[in-house]
């Protein structure tokens, strides 16, 4: 099947529920969207496992969240956030808490002296309402059609070798290499330079078979391999009992170990969903004073404002659901259920809800509509019950399907103007900063603002849109958070 779905004219002998969805329209039907749904749940479902591990430190007060709290409300607004996506917006595009703001807001934000984590998931809450003002006034639109299509295409680009090394990542096939004096190398190969352990045993036999069900076109390729890879991690982990490469309890590392969870039958449990509503909303502007309260809301703001748009473009030219001008169909419901996520997830204390480039696993085995969002969220809210049910699937057994996924977004390279270096020198920032910082946004900032200053030195500042001056403007100050902080005393 190829990455690439060709949209089809509408048919008059379809279901309601297929006229709804548009499935024969985009090219699909109703098992793709299935498989698809399955394979974007597999692919994230680690979130509810790290999502709480990355929360539920104390604040600067000394309270945690609990790591059980957290891990249900997570669930819960990626379940509800993820159908709403698929009934309303309509597209393929499945959302939870978004890794790097709740690493921010975990590790700097919540460091404030005085805050507590009410009151910074009400600085969430103040982002998301903002994103929901400039979606309804047209702003975010109205920037997402600004961009140059060189630097469209470079976000598809960037997004295929990021969602790679968080598959290479995620199976311990590349790792940071420790600090340590004579190291010249950031990450390398597996442990030590080899590749060791039954984990990695795993990935690469997944890997090697979703290339060749792919190579093939064979029906529900990914998925398979999803599939037989679980399989066969849960058959290791029952026979040798690897265990997880660490262990939370005792706090021993085990580098030959399941990256984050050892394969493991669910159990059923009721979810803590206490957390809900307990978000203040102007707590900080009581702590820190409004500048420094703002400002912060403002790092925030930025950061989901663009990752959901840069993640967006992404995941639709995949697809194959943008027009012939780069348009995406009801971009603006898109636009809206993302910013209702940080509100959502604000409200229910586990950060901000958002687009996740792993939906790419579920476009890349065949979902092209809602629907399969449907099938996402609604895993989602039975993972709240059955505590474990991601332990099935470990991130080795999903691993290869990203790898697999990213090849397919990286094609789009071929769509850059490389003879225009004003477009080809930031859509290369764009797209190997977006790994190389682990950041869709970074990327996606270090490109606008190349683009500007590069069109300014070739005398054509008048070709630049006025909103790619502004978001320019916008980034310079969000690279430049840490000299501002540092001047105004947060």
């Amino acid at each position: 099947m190829s990455p690439q779905e060709k949209t089809l004219p509408p048919r008059t002998d379809v279901s309601r529920l297929d006229r709804y969805f548009k499935i024969t329209e985009r090219g699909s039907n109703y098992s793709r969207e299935i498989r698809g749904g399955f394979a974007t749940f597999f692919a994230m479902s680690y979130i509810v496992v790290l999502n709480p591990l990355i929360l539920s430190g104390a604040d600067s007060n000394g309270d945690s969240l609990g790591s059980a709290r957290v891990a249900a409300v997570t669930a819960l607004v990626a379940g509800i956030m993820t159908i709403l996506m698929g009934a309303w917006a309509k597209h393929p595009f499945a959302m939870a808490a978004g890794l790097g703001v709740n690493a921010f807001i975990a590790v700097t934000v919540a460091a404030n002296p005085g805050l507590t984590w009410p009151d910074v998931m009400g600085l969430v809450i103040i982002s998301g309402v903002t994103m929901l003002v400039l979606v309804l006034t047209g702003f975010r639109t109205a920037v997402f059609n600004a961009v140059p299509t060189s630097l469209k295409s470079a976000i598809v680009v960037g997004i295929g070798m990021f969602i790679a090394l968080i598959g290479l990542v995620n199976a311990g096939f590349v790792r940071r290499v420790p600090d340590a004096a004579g190291t010249t190398v950031p990450v390398g190969l597996g442990f030590d330079g080899s590749l060791t352990g039954w984990p990695i045993l795993v990935f690469l036999v997944g890997l090697l078979l979703t290339i060749a069900l792919v190579v093939r076109q064979t029906k529900g390729a990914i998925l398979i391999g999803i599939v037989v890879s679980a399989i066969l991690a849960n058959v290791l982990e029952a026979v040798f009992d690897i265990g997880p490469s660490f262990d939370a309890a005792t706090g021993t590392a085990n580098p030959q170990g399941w990256s984050l969870v050892a394969p493991s039958m669910p159990t059923w449990a009721l979810p803590d969903l206490s957390l809900v509503g307990q978000a203040n909303v102007f707590g900080a502007f009581s702590t820190l004073g409004a500048t420094s309260a703002l400002l912060l809301a403002f790092v925030i703001l930025l950061s989901i404002f663009f990752d959901a748009m840069g993640t967006m473009v992404g995941l639709a030219n995949e697809a194959g659901t943008v027009d012939k001008d780069g348009n995406i169909p009801d971009v603006d419901k898109v636009l809206l259920v993302d910013a209702m996520g940080a509100v959502v997830g604000g409200g229910a204390s586990g950060s901000s809800s958002q687009i996740y480039v792993e939906s790419g696993a579920g476009i890349g085995e065949g979902a092209r509509t809602g629907l399969a969002s449907i099938v996402t969220g609604v895993l989602f809210l039975a993972a709240m019950f059955l505590t474990p049910l991601i332990h099935l699937v470990p991130f080795e057994a999903v691993a290869p399907a990203l790898v697999v996924v990213g090849f397919m977004m990286i094609s789009h390279v071929s769509k850059i103007d490389w003879n225009d270096w004003g477009v080809a020198i930031p859509a290369f920032l764009t797209f190997v900063l977006m790994p190389f910082t682990y950041s869709i946004a970074n990327g996606i900032g270090a490109g606008f603002v190349a683009f500007v200053f590069i069109r300014s030195i070739q005398g054509r500042a008048r070709e630049v849109h006025p909103l790619m001056w502004v978001v320019a403007g916008a980034f310079v100050l969000f690279f430049g958070i840490g000299v501002i902080e540092q001047a105004i005393g947060i």
